[in-house]
């Protein structure tokens, strides 16, 4: 792997993707982080987030997410100050501006999410200059960049 380790912060959604089905794209990015061949970001609301979704809906997965949690040791980010949330809110709905604003708050190379709906809007486009690409989109990605390294 070139010297250069991307940072790329995972949606909610794409861990428990990941988790609850190991195959997939999802599964193969938690599966690059696992190997640490990228630094997989997430924030405390992306963290919190999550233990409340397997709790409520996949209670059976709820210790694979903790024991995988503290394996990984995500880059854990601050959640973002509340006005850059309302900021974030101006251009995404509110149940994703915690995301966005973490992710225009720091330096990363991929914002990965499920949630293209949200996510891949030409305000959105505009508020960060980050990629927001799928799972599928940020494997081809990586596949080209590290074929281009070697």
């Amino acid at each position: 792997m070139p010297s250069s380790q991307w940072h790329v912060f995972l949606d909610t959604n794409v861990i428990i993707s990941g988790l609850a089905s190991r195959k997939g794209a999802s599964a193969a990015i938690l599966d690059l982080g696992e190997a640490e061949e990228i630094r997989i970001v997430i924030s405390k609301h992306v963290l919190i987030e999550a233990d409340r979704v397997f709790l409520a809906k996949f209670p059976h997965l709820i210790d694979k997410f903790r024991v995988f949690v503290k394996n990984l040791a995500p880059l854990l980010l601050e959640d973002p100050k509340p006005q850059a949330v309302r900021d974030a809110n101006k251009v995404i709905e509110i149940g994703d501006a915690p995301i966005l604003a973490a992710v225009k708050s720091q330096k990363v190379d991929y914002l990965v999410t499920l949630n293209t709906r949200h996510f891949h809007t030409s305000q959105v486009c505009r508020y960060i200059s980050t990629p927001i690409v799928t799972p599928g989109e940020f494997l081809k990605a990586f596949q080209k960049y590290w074929e281009q390294a070697e």
